[in-house]
């Protein structure tokens, strides 16, 4: 499993010129299961989605990255992405070999999505399997990369 994890402070995904997911200060999540992913990856990859401290504390002024998106009370847009295991070593054409089959792909997408919604944040989604256009202002700008 793989997560392309921004701090935004706005970000929205469109499908046919309709908004399908918006958010305002929290995380944009671009998701990508692989072949071999199970449950075990999708529990570690919401806790560290969750508890990742990517936030400064504005309290004290500080500008270190002291909170979770949950101690913010932040919110999360999860977009599917197969592409982020397209694989470009070879040719001029990406292979996508070791993204799930869709059906997997989607019943581990869905259930990541049950889990961080688990978390009481606003929780919200792409349309998985769509051509989306996602809009993301990234705060920092803070982008990570998790594998799993």
């Amino acid at each position: 499993m793989r997560v392309i994890i921004q701090r935004v402070t706005s970000s929205q995904v469109t499908v046919d010129g309709v908004v399908v997911g918006k958010i305002g200060r929290g995380l944009n999540l671009l998701v990508g299961i692989a072949d071999t992913d199970t449950e075990a990856e999708l529990d570690w990859m919401v806790r560290k989605c969750l508890d990742l401290r990517l936030f400064p504390d504005n309290n004290g002024g500080s500008d270190r990255w002291e909170k979770s998106v949950k101690e913010i009370g932040g919110e999360l847009l999860v977009v599917s992405q197969f592409t982020l295991y397209g694989d470009c070593r070879k040719g001029r054409r990406p292979s996508f070999s070791h993204s799930a089959a869709p059906e997997l792909a989607r019943k581990l997408y869905e259930q990541f999505v049950e889990k961080l919604q688990q978390s009481g944040l606003r929780v919200e989604t792409g349309e998985f399997g769509a051509m989306m256009q996602v809009s993301i202002v990234n705060d920092g700008p803070v982008t990570l990369i998790l594998n799993k």
